[in-house]
């Protein structure tokens, strides 16, 4: 089947947008299953700074990781080699169609969990040394409670690490200052697939881990030529 007609697939999956009716799982779970299987190649070019997250955060060998929000499990590609040498790997998502995926990704990894849970209240067995959302928290309705769950569940001086879409205030404190169309464009073209784009995320990060690094950076999106949406890439640490 050509990347097109995946795309295809995909594009109307997105067109019908997220379900109004049933809890926050059942939505997912209609929304991302008919395209679950195709997910992967057309985020590839939808999703970008997943790479570099995994760069800034740089774990060390040995070192416990928690996604939140993993969905299929891809962005533990980004790892690469140094995946095998990590500790215990986790990801947690509530989207059963998206976690089918992971779960046969990921099979006979030793050291790779994945699991059905949701982010704002997964514990893990014990303290871990990193813990990252990947364009998850514009898509969990209460975000703050997954932030404050992320960071509980880290060591003294375990990282945090988010990338995502944004937009900024009219008039930021720090920062990049968005434009008046980006700040009115974006958040009303993602909200239809239940992504949710504000400033909130980002000054909350900025705030709870005052140690950190930040990049703010456009891309492109794919089929929309010119335009070109804002997304974040936040690495901070816990207090020791």
């Amino acid at each position: 089947m050509s990347a097109r007609v995946l795309d295809a697939k995909v594009l109307m999956s997105l067109a019908r947008g997220v379900p109004r009716r049933g809890n926050h799982a059942e939505k997912l779970a209609a929304f991302y299953g008919p395209q679950a299987e195709h997910y992967d190649m057309f985020r590839a070019r939808l999703l970008s700074g997943r790479e570099d997250l995994m760069t800034m955060m740089a774990p060390a060998d040995g070192a416990d990781v928690v996604e939140l929000g993993g969905g299929t499990g891809f962005n533990l590609t980004f790892f690469g080699d140094r995946l095998a040498h990590l500790g215990n790997v986790e990801v947690v998502d509530i989207c059963a169609p998206l976690l089918h995926q992971a779960r046969r990704r990921w099979a006979g990894h030793a050291n790779v969990r994945v699991v059905e849970a949701d982010a704002t209240s997964y514990v893990a067995a014990h303290p871990v040394d990193c813990v990252y959302f990947s364009y998850a928290l514009t898509m969990i309705p209460n975000w703050r409670a997954a932030v404050a769950n992320a960071i509980a569940m880290l060591k003294p001086g375990g990282m945090l690490g988010v990338v995502d879409f944004y937009v900024s205030t009219s008039r930021p404190t720090e920062g990049v200052r968005h434009g008046a169309f980006t700040r009115a464009f974006w958040p009303r073209w993602f909200a239809h697939d239940g992504v949710r784009l504000t400033p909130e995320p980002l000054d909350l990060l900025r705030t709870v881990l005052p140690d950190h690094q930040l990049s703010e950076r456009r891309a492109a999106i794919p089929y929309i030529p010119l335009l070109r949406v804002p997304y974040y890439i936040f690495v901070g640490r816990k207090p020791a």
